[in-house]
């Protein structure tokens, strides 16, 4: 299950919600052409400690699209959000193809 991520400052605390990280890794992966992300609240798992994160999440691929190159996409875009969006080093993305659609 996903944790909050708090991250602190000189001027308090920001705390980016289970729900909000979630939504970013599923804008991420659908951001790539012929991508849905299967059941988010089920199969987006975002996890993190010391500025690093690690991330599993589970993808049906329109027909028609080459699952292998999908999901490197989806790898590489998720890992730029997080990073982008959050500080986060992202050290891996785990991605299972669930569904042909």
């Amino acid at each position: 299950m996903t944790e909050p991520l708090v991250l602190g400052g000189a001027g308090g605390s920001i705390t980016v919600t289970p729900a909000a990280l979630n939504r970013l890794v599923v804008c991420a992966a659908e951001g790539v052409e012929g991508v849905a992300v299967r059941r988010p609240r089920r199969s987006v798992d975002v996890a993190h400690a010391n500025g690093r994160a690690s991330v599993s999440l589970g993808l049906a691929v329109r027909y028609g699209g080459v699952a292998p190159e999908v999901a490197r996409g989806v790898q590489e875009r998720v890992a730029e959000a997080l990073s982008e969006s959050c500080g986060l080093e992202v050290e891996r993305v785990e991605v299972g193809v669930e569904e042909i659609v």
